[in-house]
């Protein structure tokens, strides 16, 4: 996925210390209306907060999802400690922590960028409230975003333009829906439409996503897009039944005379290469990916599954990290919790740094990195057949289905030969 703009590192050193010196309280249980505040403004989302244990007995654990649209995003167990709820998301060293009081959270998120060095912003969470962004002037809709819409994306100087297709229900001021771009999927988007603006969010405890538009009396958009902490691009729209991407499949590929090759150490330390025995005449898939990537944590979750179906037939997968820091004593765990996460039973390798420039250093073979996650597909005798960038995920409907369909059709034509 495209990278957003200016990032902001604030160092956590000095962020209030919320915890209570007081006994221990409850958290409602159900529905929260959330809010992260970001140089966009508010970015709202849900979260549903339900027990684990029994606080009668002096014991307050919770179970919490980030709730956007059609997804319930499971975080890590959540614990209270005076008034005080951390809700830890470790996958994307990522964490809430806010002070509770009654119908009321109040503190801040914060997630570890590098080092000692983290994005921190702050948070507040009303329980029981239902509209996910709150009416200005009306809470009627006035005008139809459902479709499917060709867009734009620039910086707001209008430089560094690419596409993307929108693609959004709508049912009556609700809309769930997301944005296809070259590198991925901006997930699963929620929001209202109030009198001729659209507005959509996404919390999934890495990216904040806020996006904003008015429609013209052409139908044509104009908008926002607000990313982190301070990313800023404008977009533009209009309505295209017929908008498509250019070939995933054109965007990186093998450069000529090059074979592809890789030797990368998994979290264990031991080395694994791809002329290992393990691939030898093996229908062999390479994800390239990074735990921090929540579009890779979707194909995570369609490939861990498919390898334990499949693996027999013939075929091997192996990942191909690339993480905030190359360093395998920090990143190793962090491999090891991802595939203990989602049932990962094929390799996952440490193969260098989330910078794309680097990452293409790493697979000289290749033109470029261009997205991550990108996948690579290679054939009985070793050889490179098809390579795909980006993924399709599950927030965007049928075109997460035409995707698997295609995945599978190209498996069964490469072990049929």
């Amino acid at each position: 996925m495209k990278k957003i703009l200016t990032i902001c590192l604030l160092a956590f050193a000095g962020m209030p210390v919320l915890v209570s010196a007081q006994s221990t309280a409850s958290v409602k249980s159900g529905a929260w209306r959330a809010v992260i505040k970001n140089a966009g403004g508010e970015l709202p989302f849900g979260l549903d907060v339900q027990p684990t244990a029994d606080p009668a007995k002096g014991v307050h654990t919770y179970t919490v999802y980030a709730v956007n649209g059609a997804e319930r995003l499971p975080m890590d167990a959540a614990s209270m400690q005076g008034d005080t709820l951390r809700i830890p998301m470790a996958l994307f060293d990522s964490e809430i922590v806010a002070h509770v009081s009654g119908n009321t959270m109040k503190g801040y998120w914060k997630r570890r960028r590098v080092a000692q060095q983290y994005q921190t912003l702050p948070f507040e969470a009303q329980y029981g409230t239902a509209a996910r962004f709150k009416p200005t002037t009306t809470d009627q809709a006035k005008a139809s975003f459902g479709g499917t819409w060709a867009v734009t994306f620039s910086e707001p100087d209008g430089s560094g333009a690419y596409p993307a297709v929108g693609i959004f229900k709508q049912t009556g001021n609700q809309v769930t829906g997301t944005f296809l771009t070259e590198t991925g999927d901006y997930r699963y988007l929620a929001g209202n439409v109030y009198g001729d603006s659209l507005l959509l969010s996404c919390f999934d405890g890495s990216h904040l996503f806020t996006f904003k538009a008015k429609q013209n009396a052409d139908r044509t958009l104009k908008g926002d897009f607000w990313a982190g902490v301070a990313g800023h691009e404008i977009w533009t729209a209009k309505p295209d039944p017929k908008a498509a991407l250019p070939d995933p499949a054109k965007l990186t590929y093998i450069k000529e005379g090059q074979s592809f090759a890789f030797s990368f150490p998994q979290p264990d330390g031991k080395q694994l290469s791809l002329n290992d025995e393990r691939f030898n005449g093996k229908v062999t898939v390479v994800q390239i990916l990074g735990t921090w990537c929540p579009n890779c944590m979707d194909e995570t979750r369609f490939l861990a599954p498919w390898y334990k179906r499949n693996q027999k037939r013939g075929v091997e997968i192996v990942g191909l990290a690339f993480e905030k820091t190359a360093d395998l004593a920090e990143s190793g765990p962090k491999i090891q919790r991802m595939k203990e996460r989602f049932g990962v039973e094929y390799p996952v390798l440490l193969a260098g740094t989330s910078d794309k420039a680097q990452a293409s250093k790493a697979l000289p073979a290749l033109n470029r990195v261009v997205a991550f996650p990108t996948t690579i597909f290679i054939d009985k005798k070793g050889k490179v057949r098809h390579i795909h960038t980006g993924f399709s995920g599950p927030g965007t409907g049928k075109y997460y289905d035409q995707y698997i369909g295609e995945y599978n059709r190209l498996i069964d034509k490469l072990l049929a030969e």
